[in-house]
């Protein structure tokens, strides 16, 4: 009677283990929840509670290795592999990883996340790469607009860039020697290797007119009949924080009174640019003050430095109305800010050195460190402040929204490119390996036929 009860028994505790294993193996969402029925069981405890369940699978849980690792090369068992065949297969193994990884980094469509474009700019646009030939006459020209991380980044092109010829700077001199390799000619426009040769920071319409004609004064003679291409650049920052951090600036007691302002073969007159202080300086000026100046250069200054002003008549604010001038000055700087070689953004320090690697295709030597305590971030200002600053600069404020939009679709588009070359590279790379390795073993098999076919021949 008892045999015939096991047996009884038995039968339907076989056939429900065996319907769990099969839905454990069938069913996706079953690996955690099957795999940890004991333990929700044993931590409710004899109060009978249930534990909830973790979101996935246990550390210590044995999970089945991919398929593409379980699948085994024909001919030849896993466990056999040595020698280049086992470095081949090691390396074709690491590519894939290294491409998945990547690949989940990065979309199908190659854009990055949280990142919308406002403005539509063509491929040309946003494809920088320029034929930098430092060997020959070129030359690059920096647009140095006054606090917005110049001297930082001037530095950067001194003593930062990895060279054949690196610029000698000399402790104690401002100024560094930047020459070409082998010649007496300096390919670097800039406050720390040529000095304020076109006045202290002259603008884009001082700099366009001036720098061809000084740079053919230190060029030799005889090389005034080959072309030269000048690439221009500069660094843009945040509005307000720029802003406030002139002021404080000109609270310290800079003046900047030396600055040309050169524009059509003059430069302004008293009457057309009034000072904001009567003495020598405007230390301690407060902040109010600083902003009740209606001749304050510091008011949409980037703008100013970044636009043509021959085309509103300089600073002769009487050649046309004030609309019209604000207009005409806002897309002259945007143009040239879009055709200039290249521009970065403060706030985008390690995104600066990128593109401007990618665009000259020259490498600093050490990372650029992004500083988020600054003097204008130690200022507390309240709101009406705040509104009061962006109002005084609202053609900053739209070119800076331009700049920061064409400036990371530029960096988008750019590491997007490098990752589809980096692909193209894997999949060529995967590509040789695997017909190495079939030939590897078609080689081998040929040795083994004829090897079995010669042990024939002694037989007979």
């Amino acid at each position: 009677m008892d045999e015939r009860f096991n047996k009884w028994l038995l039968t339907p505790v076989l056939t429900l283990l065996f319907l769990i294993i099969m839905y454990q193996y069938v069913s996706p969402t079953c690996t955690s929840s099957c795999t940890n029925f004991g333990d929700k069981f044993h931590a409710g405890g004899e109060s009978g509670q249930v534990a909830a369940a973790p979101a996935g699978p246990r550390e210590d849980q044995q999970q089945p290795p991919p398929r593409d690792q379980q699948a085994e090369i024909p001919g030849a068992p896993a466990a056999q592999l040595s020698g280049p065949v086992q470095e081949a297969e090691e390396e074709f193994e690491e590519l894939e990883e290294e491409e998945e990884e990547q690949d989940r980094e990065s979309p199908d469509n190659g854009s990055l996340p949280k990142f919308v474009p406002r403005f539509n700019f063509s491929v040309k646009d946003l494809t920088r790469f320029v034929d930098f030939n430092i060997k020959g006459r070129d030359v690059i020209v920096f647009l140095h607009i006054q606090k917005t991380g110049g001297t930082t980044f001037g530095r950067h092109l001194v003593k930062n860039i990895r060279l054949e010829q690196p610029c000698s700077c000399k402790p104690g001199q401002k100024k560094c020697t930047c020459h070409r390799p082998g010649k007496k000619e300096t390919w670097l426009f800039s406050r720390f290797s040529t000095g304020w040769s076109c006045g202290l920071h002259a603008d884009w319409t001082e700099l366009t007119n001036c720098v061809p004609a000084i740079m053919e004064k230190k060029d030799c003679p005889r090389n005034h009949s080959r072309t030269r291409n000048f690439y221009y650049i500069t660094m843009l920052r945040d509005p307000v924080s720029r802003y406030l951090s002139e002021w404080k600036h000109v609270q310290r007691g800079a003046t900047w009174k030396t600055s040309l302002h050169m524009c059509d073969g003059r430069s302004p007159t008293p009457d057309e640019l009034p000072t904001c202080y009567p003495g020598d300086d405007w230390s301690g000026v407060s902040l109010r003050e600083f902003m009740d100046c209606g001749y304050n250069l510091a008011n949409n200054r980037q703008v100013r430095m970044l636009a043509d002003l021959s085309l509103v008549g300089c600073y002769n604010l009487t050649f046309m109305n004030e609309s019209e001038r604000n207009t005409i000055l806002l897309q002259s700087a945007k143009n040239n800010l879009k055709n200039m070689a290249f521009f970065g953004l403060t706030e985008f320090q390690r995104k600066t050195q990128f593109l401007f690697e990618r665009t000259f295709n020259l490498k600093f030597i050490s990372p650029f460190t992004q500083f988020n305590i600054t003097r204008a971030s130690n200022v507390e200002i309240n709101e009406g402040a705040r509104q009061r600053i962006e109002e005084l600069n609202f053609l900053d404020m739209q070119l800076y929204e331009y700049a920061k939009d064409l400036f990371l679709q530029r960096y988008h588009h750019t590491k997007q490119q490098e990752h589809q070359r980096d692909r193209q590279k894997r999949r060529e790379e995967r590509r040789l390996l695997k017909e190495h390795r079939a030939h590897r073993w078609q080689k081998e098999d040929e040795t083994a036929v004829t090897e079995d076919y010669n042990s024939q021949v002694v037989r007979w």
